[in-house]
């Protein structure tokens, strides 16, 4: 039994571009691509990246070992013809059975990506519905913030400004590899918008995009910290907000 509510996850799209995901959910992740425009676009860029693997290499995969790559020439033949063909025929099976792991190499995130990801919306969710104590310390204090979340962290934790949207304030998180930094904003309507660092493993990445129910988020890593921008709204609006966050971190360093 499936439930057609439940988000699609990347690894199911990977599945599915792969033909390896089970029929029971093939039905669901064809009607989320009909309504997920993003989804069914990396979908169908993942699918024209296959057969260009496919139509690159599959000749290659088809043709017969060479004489001298044979089991019974490589036994007789000195030790650096012996790893030289090693390498060779692990190519050859890279090549032909795993395109697929390829392509999925080449454009799935990694687990920091996900995990920082799926900490920084649960956060999101958690505070921005609070009215009384959505921080601990309040925007007013923004020198007081940016200096205590810096010695908390240890990473330099700066507060940028972002146009339209007022700081609401700050407060410290348990992460998964240490503590993390949580900083709220607020526009005018009162729409939130959070900003989730975090230490990473990545020394630097380009922005990824993720979305769970109602929330989305952008997700980078720049000399070892990782950032994580979430809000409810449309990509556009979280792109901008996210870039300017971005600028301002890469213009002062951090």
């Amino acid at each position: 039994m499936t439930d057609r509510n439940i988000p699609v996850t990347e690894d199911e799209l990977h599945a599915y571009v792969d033909n390896e995901l089970p029929a029971e959910r093939r039905g669901d992740v064809e009607a989320w691509l009909a309504s997920h425009p993003d989804d069914a676009a990396r979908v169908q860029s993942w699918r024209a990246m296959a057969e260009a693997l496919h139509a690159r290499y599959d000749s290659v995969v088809d043709e017969a070992v060479p004489k001298r790559l044979e089991i019974e020439r490589l036994v007789q033949q000195p030790r650096r013809w012996v790893y030289g063909a090693i390498a060779a025929t692990l190519a050859a099976f890279v090549v032909g059975g795993s395109v697929g792991w390829l392509v999925r190499g080449a454009t799935a995130g990694p687990s920091a990506f996900q995990n920082l990801t799926v900490h920084a919306i649960e956060a999101h969710r958690l505070y921005v519905v609070e009215v009384r104590h959505p921080v601990e310390v309040p925007g007013n204090e923004r020198s007081h913030l940016q200096q205590w979340l810096t010695k908390r962290c240890g990473w330099v934790v700066r507060a940028p400004e972002l146009a339209g949207l007022k700081l609401v304030g700050g407060r410290l998180l348990p992460g998964s590899a240490g503590p993390a930094s949580f900083m709220m904003y607020e526009s005018a309507s009162g729409e939130r918008f959070t900003i989730y660092t975090a230490k990473s493993e990545a020394g630097a990445t380009q922005m990824r995009y993720s979305a769970q129910g109602n929330e989305s988020a952008l997700f980078w890593a720049d000399r070892g910290v990782a950032y994580v921008v979430s809000g409810v709204g449309d990509r556009g609006r979280l792109t901008q907000i996210a870039q300017a966050v971005y600028d301002q971190m890469e213009k002062k360093g951090g």
